[in-house]
């Protein structure tokens, strides 16, 4: 049987092997393993297509003091006994399980039904969903989201869907949203689960593909990589937002208004550099675990000189990935969404209509944004992308149910390792071949 990598494995296999030093006999080795992997895997009609696993490289290249791999899986933490080397660093001939995301959805007055549309759009019974509904909305709103997830029978049944029934107040401009987010995060860490990326949304984001499709094209990526768009260059920011001093009122008042200005300015800091990007990313369960624990304190530090800079959630895990030694040369600098800006951009992107849906899919991105609630496109999208009916969960290898008489298949759950990618997954595979090349993974990295 002829057995042919995809470009992507292909890819990821240059990225993890420096030929210069590795030894015949290990390059002979690693091609054999991943040959067998794929021989065993298509030989079972149920399973995902074969993937190439980290732990499929002999320790050696994870180890050698030039091997390109030796940063990026450097122990995460300082004190490193604290918890053992990542699973993906052990040799094992065995198949990589499918990742499992863990998202933060959230809004605030008015964005009740998007949130729920949201959910439906993105569940997946292996992952794990943090939905937030500012104090800002009403509580009768915010009741009845939470009422919807305590009723549906597939979130109670599987338990993986938790409501912040706290609300925060969240000020877009100021510190409550990073406060917000680490809050989400530290919900998801307490509750434990096997979550390997958190993923940030809000309620005017939108998925362009299935999780089956996303997790398909993750299960090829080390789980150590951070999608995080994020640059130095901050050019304009350091005069209209890094040296003006804010206070947010939403840290301390129990009713949302604006971020208000100190007459005094401040000079730009030197003991971190700072970085700028989008708000929204793919952060990875180590560098989540980092965030909160902050062992050697830098993520605290730069919390509180965040607290009182505008726009901090462009900043903030931007300025800690990339001033942390053990995270900067883990970054793809995407955000993994399609967003439509004017040029020069402005505060907030263009809402997204049917005239952008071939832009979107040309794109290739998993995720878009701004989407106005109920906007006519997003019914496209879940006909011609998600495949998804009204008030139905998008359908993936997991749905067990029967569909007669327009009933619910993901109602029932199977085995939710089972993935049946589509068109979705090639779109996916194309964004990482671009972010992954030579022309871009190491030169867009922290710098």
């Amino acid at each position: 049987m002829k057995v042919a990598l995809s470009p992507l494995h292909v890819r990821l296999a240059a990225i993890m092997v420096d030929r210069k030093w590795i030894a015949p006999l290990a390059v002979g080795a690693t091609v054999s393993l991943v040959l067998l992997l794929f021989l065993t895997t298509l030989s079972s009609p149920d399973a995902p297509l074969a993937l190439l696993p980290l732990s499929l490289l002999p320790s050696a290249l994870l180890s050698h003091p030039s091997s390109p791999l030796a940063a990026l899986y450097a122990p995460v933490f300082v004190e490193s006994k604290l918890r053992p080397a990542p699973p993906s660093v052990r040799l094992s001939t065995a198949s990589p399980r499918p990742p499992r995301l863990a998202y933060l959805i959230s809004g605030t007055v008015g964005d009740g039904n998007m949130l729920k549309r949201v959910l439906l759009a993105l569940y997946h019974p292996a992952n794990r969903y943090v939905v937030h509904l500012d104090l800002e909305a009403p509580v009768e709103e915010r009741e009845d989201v939470r009422d919807y997830i305590a009723r549906h029978s597939l979130f109670t049944a599987v338990g993986n869907v938790r409501m912040i029934t706290k609300a925060n107040l969240v000020t877009y401009r100021g510190p409550t949203m990073v406060a917000n987010t680490l809050h989400a995060a530290a919900i998801l860490l307490r509750e434990g689960g096997d979550w390997d990326w958190f993923i940030n949304l809000s309620a005017s984001d939108y998925p362009l593909v299935t999780q089956d499709d996303l997790l398909h094209t993750f299960s090829n990526l080390p789980r150590d990589l951070n999608f995080i768009d994020h640059t130095s260059d901050i050019g304009w920011k350091e005069f209209q937002r890094a040296k003006p001093v804010i206070i947010d009122p939403g840290l301390y008042m129990t009713k949302k208004s604006d971020v208000f200005w100190i007459p005094q300015r401040r000079s730009v800091p030197t003991a971190f550099k700072l970085f700028t990007g989008s708000a929204w990313m793919a952060l990875s369960r180590s560098f989540i675990d980092y965030c909160i624990w902050g062992w050697d304190n830098l993520p605290r530090a730069v919390l509180m000189y965040y607290a009182n800079f505008i726009s901090s959630p462009e900043g903030y895990f931007h300025t800690v990935i990339c001033n942390a030694q053990e995270f900067h040369n883990t970054t793809v600098n995407h955000d993994l969404h399609f967003i439509s800006w004017d040029n020069p951009p402005k505060q907030h992107p263009h809402y997204l209509t049917m005239d952008d849906m071939s832009r979107m899919v040309e794109g290739n991105a998993p995720f878009a944004r701004k989407f106005h609630r109920d906007d006519p496109v997003l019914d496209k999208i879940d006909a011609e992308l998600l495949f998804r009916g009204p008030n139905m969960i998008v359908p993936g290898g997991w749905c067990a149910g029967s569909r007669k008489n327009g009933s619910d298949p993901c109602l029932v759950v199977g085995n939710t390792t089972i993935l049946r990618p589509g068109p979705g997954a090639i779109k996916i595979e194309r964004l990482m071949l671009s972010l992954l090349s030579d022309e871009k993974f190491h030169l867009s990295q922290c710098k």
